[in-house]
């Protein structure tokens, strides 16, 4: 009970509240949509405890071991009475006029569907119109008595369309059809009303059988009883009279006409009379009540016919051993007056079905069994359950007479008493026990039957409406002990439970109802409740449905439940009291008389959170919070009803004191020292939250569309049920925004305990994160209504037929909730406003009236950004329709600023569009800054931009990003394309100035624009496009900014290394140009042919000679890496010729084959040439020149190759092709190599020489070795040397005198050919040609000279004679 001492204790209804001033709101953020899914999901919550609120009727009525039931709330006091008359409207003093005489016949009864009275006076029939209260239409046309009027439904095809119903008029000789229209026209009350009109049909027939009872099926057919047989009767009507069958005939199908489910063991029973008959339409059947209390149960069957699906008879017996004992119960007072259907929706678990009512106020309850299962012929249903009686409800034995009750109708301002806390009333004087009822009317739980009263002039009422604080699970604190026991609720805690009957254990409530007497001025004629207006009736939804008992959940969405009593005297409104009705009063009867013991008492009974919501509904206004609302103009208007501020005051401090204070849930995770909690909410978030989820109910899960005329979609949404929320979830809005203290903790709330403060602030925290997202849902909601209206008002239909076909299936798809919290609706949202927009356009309306428009009333629907793109697209179109060319280029410029602005939320589709239009326009400045411009927002967040730098690594999730840039760039790259084609299209004739529109000079203010962009990734993607186009020299000799960092960017390729080192080249850099030519012979990523790594070298090699020696002090870092180019260079020109050598061998299968393609691809060290190939391959030739161009010396390597040269050479054949062959491949290789010591060691290779000479003296000619090395290029100096050597040496096989002789025949041959060539003019021998050393030597080899060799003696004189001759 704190909250009631809080309440209590403050006196005033001040307190520290009333000191804070309310803020203004914050302005509205960019949409969140978790927050308002998180909302959304609370809005859920609150309406699935709603549908489990209040039991289904047949769960209270099923309890075992109780059968019947008799519990009842009676209150003395007058605000807790179920219902209150409200209004008595008087028949119209120009009626009075007919009764001029004593012998009438009147009868009258009521038409709520046309918002009629009939009422028949002999012949003529009146209906009055008791809206207007006077205005009467009459229909004389007929001479006979008129006994009986109803009004049914046609049937289709066969009246015009304007017809809607059908008057039935039953005489006792005839029954007469006519065809009525109803239109609803504006009364002066502001609410529409049906204007009428009659139309003739010409069908009537004749009876010997007085009719009553008449209903109607929804297909249209007609069934009545005779008032003297008791017998069921069709009125059969069609359009045409036929061969089988007249126009309009009656049927009698109690003789012989209907098909029975039963065996007919005897003829009808002709003192069981059918009394009335009542039709169920939502389960395809019809129900008649015999004189002899019997029900029975039909379905139509066909054309003309219908079958009997079961009698129940036998009920006063079934009803005494349900209720064994019962004073109310006794056979002669057993008297049924009336059956009513129970709809679906009151028991849509148990199938409770049918309710009969007696003459002395029992009230008894059929619903299907679960026996055997009947055949119902040729219907696709599961068969028909039969009936069987389920509860007995005894009349209430404590009602107060109505004059005992304390002024019931006395004015609601005034102080009420105060109530007991006990649940049975004091006993009073003269309890009252109701018998002989005549009339009874039934709806969703409320019963009203009549009796006359105990004196002239009046009849009283016995109303019986369910008892939601003893039924319902409220969390309430005054329950019955059973209940108690069964739903534990404390004040800390709502304590909803699971669905009633759900096995949980414990006792289901019993039916409980408030049962009041009232006295109604009259003989009662007839009972009816008032037809709820279409708005009312439920849109097909997803969202759980509340029972039709519970008003709480309806109570602030609807009207209240009416009924009228038509009486003699006039037409008496009764309306239905609900809870917020009985808050309301005892909040006044406080405010007049300082009593707070009724509404603590209220909220004990309706716990706390519902009393919350009900006080929150008070303080804030509501359309329905007027209790006869449905009699003024506001509901029509959808005004809201507001109560005095004293009353607020009231209802304010109620709701802070009564919500008490948000607690926290510690919960231990076992095993850990952790532990976790959760907020337990405050009544007051609890309140609101119940009160905003059912101001949205009858909207929120309901689908925005639904087919329409001519394909087109249609709202699916009446247009006032959404005026009507929204007005309520505005006045809501401005009431919490007024009152922003309402969920904040009080100074005096803190508690003392650290721990508990900590928990106590998580609380808080929650609490406040919960209500800051309600409030936030709450602003979109109230917005989105507006946005729908608006689309509903610019025909939605046609919006949505201009949409995408995406568009067009979201749309259809979406429910309400989801246009407000989902990413779908913000999709769809936009889409539909653009085509608003674009129509407005394309109608020449400025587009600031609509955005104005649409920025007021749901600006979360449609942002700055989106004005400003909506604006910047009208001046794109003021620029296409202006023929300036300056004022085009401002329109266009104040376009591009505003997209740019708006760019943010631009999407693709758009942007596409928009570049179009710029292309179009001659516009380059836009086709490319905007563009650019997206792509940087389209990654904002960079992760494209990290994408691109760490190399597009595939399977990586940033692409997406990247994607989104590069589409951008690709329309920056169309543009220049359709630039560039216009250009080309458009050559200016030569000399002429070009304009600033002129197709050449936009190309060029295009690729301008491109270019000094500081997008590199853009930069990159354009080179890309330009080198593609054949554009690379022109980009080169360009050089723009980012060049050479996009040919440096991996990854690599030939063509972009080919382009670096050009760009080097022009750029002045040679160094660097043959670093990348050095890199390009080196790669081993591109297959590259050898002649082409062999060409990179070169060209490397002849830029690194280019590099001055004043460059940036690497004189010696280039020297040393010519150095190294041009070894490089030697190398792979030894293996591009041991390739050539090798080139037969290249398509061989072998290892070798392999080798020789692996030699074509990469270049190689002479290392490896060597060891690899010339080595394995036995190449001698190879390997010298390895040896010679690697100058590696070495006599162990290099003489073997030159032995095995010989080798081969004399290798099979005689001495003298021997010969031949030794001088053929030794010659070139002494031209090739010598000097070289490392390839060509010409002292061993003329040892090899002469000593095949001395091998072969007889074939070889004298002078043979040293002449095969003057050819090699060796100096005759040089040859002379070795041979003098050996000729000197006595070294084998030169100890041999013959040798020794054979070798100074060598000499003389070589010194011979020395002299000649010395002789020549200019020769090279004659500078260096030592005379005297010759002739010294001469006289010593001829000293030294055998006799027999004369020929020999002969050569050297020759040359001792030239010598003297010439020198």
């Amino acid at each position: 009970m704190a909250a009631s001492q809080g309440f209590l204790a403050s006196s005033t209804f001040g307190g520290a509240l009333a000191t804070r001033q309310p803020q203004s709101g914050p302005p509205p953020p960019i949409v969140d949509l978790p927050a308002l899914q998180s909302a959304s999901r609370v809005l859920q919550d609150q309406l699935a405890k709603d549908a489990q609120l209040v039991p289904d009727l047949g769960e209270m009525l099923t309890i075992p071991g109780a059968q019947s039931s008799a519990s009842y709330s009676v209150f003395p006091d007058d605000y807790r009475v179920p219902f209150q008359k409200r209004r008595l409207i008087g028949i119209p003093d120009s009626l009075f006029q007919y009764y001029d005489s004593t012998q009438l016949t009147s009868h009258m009864g009521l038409m709520p569907e046309v918002e009629r009275v009939w009422i028949s006076i002999d012949h003529k029939l009146f209906l009055w119109n008791y809206l207007e209260g006077e205005e009467l239409a009459s229909f004389v046309d007929q001479p006979d008595v008129i006994t009986h009027v109803a009004l049914v439904k046609p049937k289709p095809n066969v009246f015009i369309d304007e017809i809607s119903f059908l008057l039935v008029i039953c005489t006792p000789v005839s029954v007469l059809l006519l065809g009525l229209s109803a239109a609803p026209i504006p009364s002066s009350q502001g609410r529409s009303q049906n204007e009428i009109k009659l139309y003739a049909t010409d069908m009537s027939v004749s009876s010997e059988i007085e009719m009553t009872s008449v209903i109607g099926t929804p297909e249209g057919r007609i069934f009545m009883c005779g008032n003297q047989d008791g017998n069921l009767y069709e009125l059969h009507y069609q359009e045409k009279e036929g061969w089988f069958g007249k126009r309009v005939q009656l049927i009698n199908h109690s003789v012989g006409g209907v098909q029975s489910l039963f065996p007919r063991l005897a003829g009808p029973k002709h003192e069981d009379r059918i009394t009335s008959l009542v039709s169920d339409s939502s389960r395809n059947c019809f129900y008649t009540l015999t004189a002899n209390n019997s029900i029975s149960v039909y379905k139509t069957n066909g054309e003309k016919a219908v079958q009997l699906l079961q009698t129940l008879s036998g009920i006063y017996k079934s009803a005494q051993e349900k209720a064994p004992g019962s004073p109310a119960l006794t056979p002669k007072a057993f008297q049924i007056i009336s059956i009513h259907v129970i709809e679906q929706n009151e028991s849509p678990r148990s199938g409770v079905q049918l309710l009969a009512v007696t003459s002395n106020g029992i009230r008894l309850y059929f619903a299907p069994g679960y026996g055997y299962s009947y055949s119902v012929g040729t219907s696709s249903s599961a068969g028909h359950r039969p009936l069987q009686l389920i509860h007995v409800r005894l009349p209430p034995s404590n009602l107060m007479h109505p004059d005992e009750q304390s002024s019931p109708f006395r004015p609601p301002v005034a102080g009420y008493g105060v109530g007991t806390p006990q649940a049975a009333p004091q006993p009073t004087a003269r309890p009252y026990v109701v018998s002989g009822l005549e009339n009874a009317s039934y709806v969703a739980g409320l019963t009203i039957v009549a009796q006359p009263g105990d004196t002239d002039g009046r009849d009283f009422l016995l109303c019986m409406t369910p008892d939601l604080t003893r039924i319902g699970n409220l969390g309430q604190l005054n329950m019955p002990q059973q209940q108690q026991q069964q739903y534990p609720a404390t004040q800390q805690q709502s304590g909803y439970g699971g669905p009633y009957g759900s096995g949980g254990g414990g006792q289901r409530p019993p039916l409980t109802e408030y049962a009041t007497l009232l006295a109604v001025p009259g003989r009662t004629w007839a009972l009816a409740s008032v037809p709820r207006s279409t708005s009312y009736v439920s849109t097909p939804s997803s969202a759980p449905v509340p029972m039709v008992t519970n008003e709480l959940a309806t109570q602030l969405t609807e009207p209240p439940r009416q009924f009228m009593v038509l009486t003699n005297v006039g037409l008496t409104y009764m309306v239905k009291r609900r809870a917020l009705d009985y808050l309301k009063a005892v909040i006044e009867d406080f405010h007049a008389e300082g009593n707070v013991q009724p509404i603590i008492e209220f909220r004990d009974s309706f716990g706390r959170d519902q009393t919350c919501a009900m006080l929150l509904a008070l303080a804030s206004g509501n359309t329905f919070l007027e209790l006869a609302a449905e009699f003024s103009a506001s509901i029509a208007a959808g005004k809201i009803s507001t109560v005095s501020n004293d009353v607020v005051n009231v209802a304010k401090q109620a709701f802070y004191d009564f919500g008490e204070r948000p607690m926290w849930a510690e919960r231990m995770t076992y095993g850990t020292s952790e532990s976790a909690g959760t907020a337990i909410f405050s009544g007051r978030r609890e309140g609101f939250a119940f009160y905003f989820a059912r101001l949205v109910r009858p909207i929120w899960k309901c689908k925005l569309t639904k087919p329409g005329k001519a394909g087109l979609q249609a709202s699916n949404i009446s247009e006032d049920v959404l005026v009507v929320a929204q007005k309520n979830l505005y006045a809501l809005k401005e009431f919490l925004d007024k009152n922003p203290h309402l969920f904040h903790s009080s100074p005096g709330d803190q508690p003392g305990v650290r721990g508990a403060a900590a928990n106590e602030q998580e609380a808080w925290k929650a609490e406040q994160s919960s209500v800051s997202q309600l409030q936030s849902l709450l602003a979109r909601t109230i917005e989105a209504i507006s946005f729908f209206l608006l689309l509903i008002d610019y025909r939605i239909g046609e919006l949505i037929a201009q949409s995408d076909v995406d568009t067009q299936k979201l749309v259809t798809s979406l429910t309400f909730e989801d246009l407000v919290t989902t990413q779908n609706g913000v999709t769809v949202s936009r889409a539909l406003v653009n085509i608003v927009i674009d129509q407005q356009i394309g109608q020449q309306i400025g587009v600031d009236t609509i955005s104005e428009v649409l920025q007021q009333r749901c600006g979360s629907f449609c942002s700055t950004d989106d004005v400003m793109l909506y604006k910047a697209r009208e001046n794109i179109r003021k620029a296409a329709e202006s023929r300036n060319p300056l004022e085009r280029q401002n329109w266009l410029g104040e376009s591009l600023r505003l997209f740019v602005k708006g760019a943010r939320i631009l999407e693709f589709e758009k942007l596409r569009e928009i570049c179009g239009d710029y292309q179009q326009l001659n516009f380059a400045k836009g086709a490319i800054e905007l563009p650019l411009q997206c792509a940087a927002l389209a990654d904002a967040d960079r992760q494209g931009q990290e994408y691109w730098n760490s190399g597009c690594p595939p399977n990586d999730p940033r692409v997406e990003f990247w994607d989104r840039r590069k589409r951008c760039y690709d329309l920056v790259l169309d543009s220049l394309t359709v630039f560039e084609e216009k250009s080309t299209k458009a050559k200016a004739p030569a000399g002429q100035p070009s304009a600033p529109d002129d197709p050449e000079t936009v190309q060029g203010h295009a690729y301008e624009l491109a270019f000094s962009s500081d997008d590199e990734m853009f930069h990159s993607t354009m080179y890309d496009w330009l080198i593609n186009k054949g554009l690379a020299d022109e980009l080169l000799e360009m050089r723009p900014v980012y060049l050479e960092a996009h040919l440096k960017r991996e990854p690599v390729t030939v063509q972009k290394y080919q382009l670096l080192w050009q760009f080097y080249v022009k750029d002045g850099q040679p160094l660097r140009a043959a670093e990348v030519l050095a890199a390009l012979a080196d790669s081993t990523q591109f297959d590259l042919p050898l002649e082409g790594r062999l060409e990179y070298l070169t060209l490397a090699v002849g830029n690194a000679k280019s590099h001055p020696v004043s460059m940036g002090g690497r004189h010696e870092t280039a020297i040393a890496f010519l150095t190294d180019l041009e070894e490089k260079l030697e190398v792979a020109q030894v293996q591009l010729e041991l390739y050539n050598t090798l080139v037969p061998h290249l398509n061989d299968p072998d290892e070798i084959g392999e080798g020789v393609r692996l030699l074509s691809k990469n270049l190689f060290t002479m290392t490896e040439l060597y060891q690899l190939y010339a080595e394995p391959l036995d190449l001698p030739v190879m390997k010298l020149l390895i040896l010679h161009v690697s100058e590696y010396r070495d006599e162990n390597i290099v003489r073997p190759i030159w032995n095995k040269i010989f080798e081969d050479a004399m290798d099979g054949v005689d001495p003298k092709t021997a010969a031949d062959r030794i001088m053929s491949k030794v010659v070139p290789l002494g031209q090739r190599f010598h000097p070289s010591e490392s390839a060509f060691p010409l002292r061993h290779i003329s040892s090899l020489l002469v000593r095949f000479g001395l091998a072969n003296k007889g074939t070889v000619a004298h002078g043979w070795a040293p002449r095969v090395l003057v050819q090699c290029g060796v100096a005759y100096s040089e040859i002379w040397d070795i041979f003098h050597e050996m000729y000197e040496s006595q070294i084998p096989p030169f100890n041999d005198q013959i040798n020794v002789q054979a070798v100074s025949s060598d000499i003389a041959i070589l010194l011979t050919d020395w002299l000649r060539d010395a002789n020549r003019p200019q020769a090279p021998a004659a500078r260096e040609f030592p005379v005297d050393r010759i002739d010294l030597a001469v006289d010593q080899y001829l000293s030294e000279l055998e006799p027999s060799s004369s020929e020999t003696r002969a050569t050297y004189e020759a040359i001792k004679r030239q010598l003297r001759r010439n020198w």
